[in-house]
């Protein structure tokens, strides 16, 4: 979409992603001066033009940002008001939550989620393109999971080698077996702090999920590699709603 807004003639793009990002950023580019149509669904045309112009954007909010505090807060069986998100982008998410036992309301731009109980297993994640589970969620549902009452089952559909957090989740005690793409954890009464490594940008953020509730510490590395990528000052955030973490240098 960047290259062809200004190349000349008309591109169009097939088989793209529906993602409610990719309709942001057909908003920005046309309010630049652009001409792009059909963002949201799997065509996109693009008409060049020669002149853009200055414009002032405000971007959506980060609904995977938005889905992890929402795991957070229900692993944690917390009581929590996540404000300026749009329940709409992440209603699989919503969905799973509710059927892991959350309460779970919505406002205006802003979600009220109550957990009060141990969690129940979700019978089947399955990742899919949007508007279908979004795979960067995958990792943080599995981390509430393991804790859950029965078993899940996990499909990933989008990405392969997409369960490396499964190893380390392991490694604090989580019973989780890997089959090719599909994942089977039976939920444990606990989990136990380990020194852990995130090995990709979701999978860190699972382990901080699971470092929040297991018994001891947890110690996990590679943190300014991966999960800072996608999460902004993540450690103060959670301190401000409770967690006792910190960011260590080694």
């Amino acid at each position: 979409m960047l290259a062809a807004v200004s190349a000349e003639g008309v591109t169009t793009i097939h088989n793209a992603a529906m993602e409610p990002e990719i309709e942001d950023l057909q908003a920005f580019l046309n309010k630049m001066g652009a001409k792009v149509s059909g963002a949201g669904s799997n065509t996109i045309k693009i008409e060049g033009v020669k002149k853009f112009n200055a414009v002032e954007h405000s971007i959506i909010p980060d609904r995977i940002v938005a889905g992890t505090y929402l795991a957070i807060a229900a692993v944690t069986e917390g009581n929590l008001l996540l404000k300026d998100v749009v329940a709409d982008h992440i209603r699989p998410v919503i969905a799973k939550l509710s059927e892991s036992g959350c309460i779970i309301r919505e406002y205006n731009n802003s979600i009220h989620i109550v957990t009060n109980r141990r969690l129940k297993a979700i019978e089947v994640v399955k990742t899919q393109p949007y508007p279908g589970f979004p795979t960067d969620i995958q990792p943080q549902i599995m981390s509430l999971c393991t804790l859950a009452k029965g078993t899940s089952v996990f499909i990933e559909t989008v990405f392969e080698s997409r369960y490396k957090h499964a190893e380390e989740l392991i490694k604090m005690g989580a019973n989780i077996q890997i089959d090719g793409r599909t994942a089977i954890v039976r939920g444990v009464k606990r989990l136990t702090g380990a020194h852990v490594a995130a090995r990709d940008l979701r999978g860190g953020a699972a382990l901080v999920i699971a470092g929040l509730v297991a018994e001891g510490t947890t110690i996990i590395d590679n943190i300014s590699t991966h999960v800072d990528r996608g999460y902004e000052r993540f450690e103060m955030k959670l301190k401000k709603i409770g967690a006792d973490i910190q960011r260590i240098s080694v």
